[in-house]
């Protein structure tokens, strides 16, 4: 199922507005230009089906069994990092796209196997048999992430996916209906989440607060980012119960590297790799504004917050019974959120219809 992203064609912010990039002890301001993007949707194909051999481990002792698709990937090889420092045990195979199909690659000392979206049921099954205790890691496009989803309910293997776009209502009641083990969230940078959680307090206790004000929503990502920011998604429907009038097509996006270093701020060495927000609020007769920032460099950020949510979704499975799952959102929808260490949210239990306290 292929998912085409549109994006606004131009791209344009009040001169007195600007925009603060920051990255360690760097900060760095410019006004905004215009710019036009266009955009194009990615889709998983599919190949011959190829057989999982060797995957048995000798000792009895290893970490958790994860398996990480998208693997080549730049999140999931971050995931990959993360992990094998958390003490995880890394399936050595993973799903890739067709081009991939047959490749290995090495990632925190470990080899792994690339497979084509064609082989993903056998190979999934296959694996899941060999390691019962099994969580599966998806960072891989939108176009895949439902088919992806309704893939490991149909078996029944607890995932965590970071991936955004597709269709989340679809995802949702996929996982609902099969009463599968899932952690699905926009964002997995535990300390972003902690504003998104922040926003939605703010919105529940003062809804219309914002009545009147214009909005202007500007994120960068990696130019090979193929759909608008989830959490720019998740902060806008905050605004919206605060009584803004904004549209999720008017988000403004920039994916020229050019134009993130020299108009948005990004430090060169972070173009490949960063989440730059900004929301910009204004009232009606231009006398008062706000402005809430969240720059994020490098990845690092979200693939601990990856590997947090597979440990807790692990513990969740060994103490709850088969009809319970877990769900994180951070949008409109019935969401839950994690509580592993010092990460502490809600989750939602279907069979209660409500969200409770861990």
């Amino acid at each position: 199922m292929a998912s085409v992203v549109k994006v606004p064609v131009s791209v344009s912010f009040p001169s007195q507005g600007k925009f603060g990039g920051y990255c360690g002890s760097e900060i760095r301001k410019s006004g905004f230009q215009s710019v036009r993007r266009s955009w194009v949707s990615a889709v998983m194909s599919s190949s011959p089906a190829q057989n999982v051999e060797n995957l048995s481990i000798k000792s009895k002792n290893i970490g958790l069994p994860i398996m990480v698709n998208s693997c080549m990937g730049k999140m999931g090889k971050a995931v990959i990092e993360a992990a094998v420092c958390a003490g995880l045990h890394i399936i050595p195979v993973s799903f890739g796209a067709q081009e991939e199909s047959g490749q290995s690659v090495e990632v925190g000392g470990k080899e792994i196997q690339v497979h084509s979206p064609s082989d993903r049921e056998d190979i999934l099954a296959s694996v899941y048999e060999e390691y019962p205790d099994l969580i599966v890691v998806d960072y891989t496009t939108p176009a895949a992430v439902n088919d992806n989803a309704e893939l490991y309910c149909k078996i029944g293997v607890p995932f965590v996916i970071g991936t955004t776009g597709g269709d989340r209502e679809r995802l949702h009641k996929t996982v609902e209906d099969s009463k599968n083990y899932a952690v699905i969230s926009p964002q997995m940078g535990k300390q972003v989440v902690a504003f998104l959680a922040a926003m939605e307090i703010m919105a529940e206790q003062f809804p219309g607060a914002f009545s009147g004000y214009s909005l202007q929503v500007m994120e960068s990502h990696q130019s090979n980012k193929k759909d608008a920011s989830g959490t720019a998604k998740a902060v806008i429907s905050c605004f919206q119960k605060l009584g803004v009038d904004f549209d999720m097509d008017q988000i403004q996006l920039i994916r020229d590297p050019q134009l993130q270093v020299e108009m948005v701020g990004v430090p060169k060495e972070h173009v490949s790799g960063h989440a730059f927000h900004m929301y910009h609020l204004m009232s009606p007769d231009q006398t008062v504004s706000f402005e809430f920032q969240h720059n994020v460099c490098g990845r690092s950020i979200y693939a601990e917050g990856t590997v947090d949510a597979t440990l807790f979704l692990a513990k969740k499975r060994e103490n709850v019974g088969k009809c319970w799952k877990v769900t994180i959102n951070t949008g409109k929808e019935v969401r839950g959120f994690i509580q592993h260490e010092k990460w502490s949210f809600r989750w939602f239990n279907p069979r209660l219809q409500n969200g409770s306290s861990i």
